[in-house]
């Protein structure tokens, strides 16, 4: 499972092997400063915390979803097991506008 980790001055978002493979991704790194908020939310599959469409990634209705979420004016990167509560990680001027990640 993807693995949130926050030092002094960054947040990184550590893949397993399998998550780097599915989702494109062999991890990805930003700076504490760019975050603008941080929140849990129950429902993860509900319109208002996936938006647009994938590319790439993996994904298998109200299992999985692990990739990368493109829509106008940007993208999020998603981690999203089951139907468990997820954590949204909001970020400005960064390559994700968004981290989703289950935990």
């Amino acid at each position: 499972m993807a693995k949130v980790i926050e030092s002094s001055t960054g947040i990184t978002l550590e893949l397993s092997l399998l998550e780097k493979i599915f989702g494109f991704k062999s991890g990805i790194s930003v700076d504490k400063d760019l975050l603008i908020k941080r929140y849990t939310v129950n429902n993860p599959w509900s319109r208002e915390v996936i938006k647009g469409i994938r590319a790439p990634g993996a994904a298998v209705p109200y299992l999985v979803l692990l990739g990368t979420m493109r829509y106008r004016g940007g993208k999020d990167f998603t981690a999203i097991y089951k139907r468990g509560p997820v954590e949204i990680f909001e970020f400005k001027d960064s390559q994700f506008d968004r981290w989703i990640i289950s935990r």
